[in-house]
């Protein structure tokens, strides 16, 4: 059996890693984190030495970092995947960037006769931990079939939505929702509690309506315990909004409301909260209104 490569341990990488090597897959990992590398090593992955020597031991490479730069680097810097890879094998880019840095990524690779797809996720921790994660995937459909089975031990959602960075410009629209939906869940519970009403009892009611949402079901039962252990830290998705805000200003699109959550994330950055669980963003509202959103 061919192996299979994977850089990037993080929060989202790790468990995606060790639902691939459990699921019978051979794996040679690489991230900065020796913990991290340890642990998959324990679970029968094998050690890569660098994103080069990972690459040339791999048929399919599977990166999931924090941005550009990061991928970028990690693609096509010294002792880079590019200095490795083997023509005929595939790069799949599961990291959320910028989608000018995919196409970008691309073209140098297919030059080289390697194969590529952006293929950014959705769904935080819980879900990677689960093998739940959402997958948006952009590039050649040939390429996209012949690794979805692996995206689908890794999600329960895998959907081809078209040329390389269509994945990455789908998972921008994904973070505007999710950030909205977040911020708007946030103003409407922090003015029930405000105005005495019990917020677990508010969030009961209106889960089942129009209002219900997988955002509401996922960040309310945190926030109702003061829980911002990050499933998915504000950091990265400023980092998110600031693609989003770029890349739509790009293309002619104004985009007034994702620019005004992007200052309440960049005021809970300031007060450094910038490691916490995006769903820390109520902090903000519940500063403003001197009220606390929790548990009764």
């Amino acid at each position: 059996m061919a192996k299979i490569g994977f850089i990037g341990l993080g929060i989202m990488g790790k468990p995606m890693a060790k639902n691939l090597v459990k699921a019978g897959h051979s794996l040679i990992v690489h991230d900065l984190s020796e913990v991290a590398v340890s642990e998959l090593v324990e679970l029968g992955a094998e050690k890569g030495l660098s994103s080069k020597d990972l690459a040339s031991k791999s048929k399919i490479i599977f990166t999931m970092l924090p941005n550009s730069p990061q991928v970028k680097e990690v693609i096509l810097g010294r002792d880079g995947v590019i200095e490795g890879v083997e023509p005929g094998s595939i790069v799949v880019d599961m990291s959320s960037i910028a989608p000018l840095v995919s196409k970008e990524i691309y073209g140098i690779l297919e030059s080289k006769g390697v194969a590529m797809l952006d293929a950014p996720v959705s769904g935080g921790e819980p879900k990677a931990i689960e093998g739940t994660l959402a997958f948006m995937v952009g590039g050649p459909e040939k390429t996209f079939s012949e690794v979805k089975d692996l995206l689908e031990v890794m999600g329960k959602s895998v959907t081809f939505v078209g040329g390389i960075g269509s994945g990455n410009i789908t998972k921008l629209a994904n973070q505007i929702m999710v950030a909205l939906n977040i911020a708007a869940m946030s103003e409407a519970m922090v003015l029930a509690t405000k105005a005495g009403v019990d917020p677990e009892e508010v969030y009961k009611a209106i889960r089942g309506g129009l209002a219900g949402s997988t955002v509401l079901d996922a960040k309310i039962p945190l926030v109702l315990k003061g829980n911002f252990k990050p499933g998915f830290r504000i950091a990265l998705h400023i980092k998110d909004l600031n693609n989003a805000i770029e890349t739509a200003h790009a293309v002619g699109v104004p985009v007034p409301l994702t620019s005004q959550v992007m200052e309440i994330m960049q005021a809970l950055k300031v007060e450094g909260k910038e490691s916490e669980d995006h769903g820390g963003l109520i902090q903000f509202y519940e500063k403003l209104a001197h009220v606390v959103v929790r548990e009764q």
